[in-house]
């Protein structure tokens, strides 16, 4: 009977955690990303002393894909198949991250700004439409703040402009570690350095300590049409923030993607895709 029993528990057991695994919400997870499709230009820029890695996909008005905090390129994968059908995609790796190179220099928002203009230099791309996510939105709000000429639009999703709007609960969040955990495996497959992961999220850390720090009234000078844009589920930027950020950046859309979260390109990429070209396409 023992031995029944204890049977009986294991298949109570399964049950239980396998109709657990079934009633995760799509928000919840966190799919691995689609495989990258053939790149028609790929290679390495030097721009402010690293080797910064990119891609090019399809002809086109010109979009640009940046990827959030501890990521890389990769993770566009699904963007990249749908907006290179109509639009010149380019993805690269911030420094640091992924492929490219850093150096010692202290992380800041307005370096990593200059890193992809001088990609779009290098590239000899003028002007173009922008897709941030996290970090990726942070870094094209700067850009809108500061360089507005080189953008038409800016479609900015789970970014925020001041550090209070970062929910404190995101370092307890079991799918936010998940993000971290696969991002330190990629990086040892991606990187020049691969030992060194825990030195990159320790300078990265310095920056996302106090930046961004921008103030209504910088955000009331921004032109650039733009979409603020959050998974209705977002574990690290607090809801109160999304909205305060669309009502002070004038003209600005508030997206709000339904049963996604902070990963909402991975959970829903062919919803994420649509209202990116929706946006991007706007007359």
């Amino acid at each position: 009977m023992t031995r029944f029993w204890k049977a009986f528990a294991t298949i109570i057991l399964f049950a239980a955690s396998s109709a657990l695994a079934t009633a995760e919400e799509r928000w919840q997870t966190l799919p691995e990303p689609a495989a990258m499709p053939k790149a028609d230009e790929s290679g390495y820029a030097p721009v402010n002393g690293i080797q910064m890695y990119y891609a090019v996909f399809g002809k086109g008005d010109p979009v640009l894909l940046i990827h959030g905090g501890l990521g890389h390129a990769d993770i566009w994968a699904s963007q990249v198949v749908t907006l290179s059908k109509t639009h010149k995609v380019i993805v690269a790796d911030s420094r640091g991250h992924g492929r490219s190179t850093r150096t010692g220099e202290p992380y800041g928002y307005d370096l990593m700004a200059s890193d992809y203009l001088a990609l779009l230099d290098f590239l000899k791309i003028d002007k173009t439409a922008l897709v941030g996510w996290s970090d990726g939105g942070i870094i094209g709000i700067d850009i809108a703040l500061h360089h507005p000429e080189r953008l038409t639009r800016l479609f900015a999703q789970a970014a925020n402009v001041t550090t209070d709007g970062v929910d404190p609960g995101v370092m307890t969040n079991k799918t936010f570690a998940a993000h971290i955990e696969r991002s330190g495996r990629d990086y040892k497959k991606m990187s020049k350095t691969p030992d060194q992961y825990d030195a990159f999220v320790a300078q990265i850390s310095h920056m996302w300590e106090s930046q961004p720090a921008w103030t209504k009234e910088e955000l009331g000078k921004i032109t650039t049409p733009t979409a603020i844009v959050a998974g209705d589920h977002d574990e690290a930027i607090k809801r109160a923030h999304t909205e305060y950020m669309a009502s002070a950046i004038p003209g600005a859309r508030l997206i709000i993607l339904p049963n996604a979260s902070h990963f909402a390109m991975l959970q829903a990429p062919d919803e994420y895709s649509q209202a990116a070209l929706d946006f991007i396409d706007a007359k």
